[in-house]
């Protein structure tokens, strides 16, 4: 064994507004990175090559595919993942509720990678925005069980309720 597969990098970052500080081998992604040693299994993996979208994240605000980026890659920067989105109680967040409503989601497999990269957009578009804009945004995410339009619905109602004011801080 070479001393290259024995090294070890220390990793520091903020996930869903908790530090965390983890030694992990060069070579393991975020997703498992999230998944293993943080015990946040929300994250889905799925393809394994970033074609699916199922293992979306956001790091710092920006939409990644954790199964290609490397934990090492995240050091000092800001993860969220759908585990940040509920409240400490609990309690759903606006865009959690939306999808539970307009029944954005069957198997739920897709679903956190679904929250995390509407989140993103949500965030982008404040105003609102089309049904094929929104659309758009959710192409990188694969769903084998809906049309989805139900999740088109549900993003569209959250979006509504976060331009009218109902959402705190314009991330919930």
């Amino acid at each position: 064994m070479s001393a290259r597969d024995t090294a070890s990098y220390t990793v520091r970052v903020e996930v869903n507004g908790r530090r965390h500080e983890r030694t992990v081998e060069p070579r393991r992604t975020l997703a498992d990175f999230l998944r293993d040693d943080l015990d946040l299994t929300g994250t889905h993996v799925a393809c394994e090559h970033g074609f699916c979208g199922n293992c979306n994240v956001l790091l710092d605000g920006k939409s990644v595919r954790s199964c290609l980026l490397l934990a090492v890659q995240a050091d000092g920067h800001s993860v969220e993942t759908v585990e940040g989105l509920a409240e400490s109680d609990g309690t759903l967040s606006a865009l959690q509720q939306a999808f539970s409503e307009h029944h954005g989601l069957q198997c739920g497999f897709c679903t956190p990678a679904m929250l995390m990269t509407a989140v993103e957009f949500m965030r982008a578009h404040p105003e609102g925005a089309s049904d094929d804009e929104v659309r758009e945004a959710i192409s990188g995410v694969t769903c084998r069980c809906t049309g989805y339009q139900q999740i088109v619905e549900s993003i569209q109602a959250a979006s509504q309720a976060a331009a009218a004011g109902a959402l705190e801080g314009g991330s919930r």
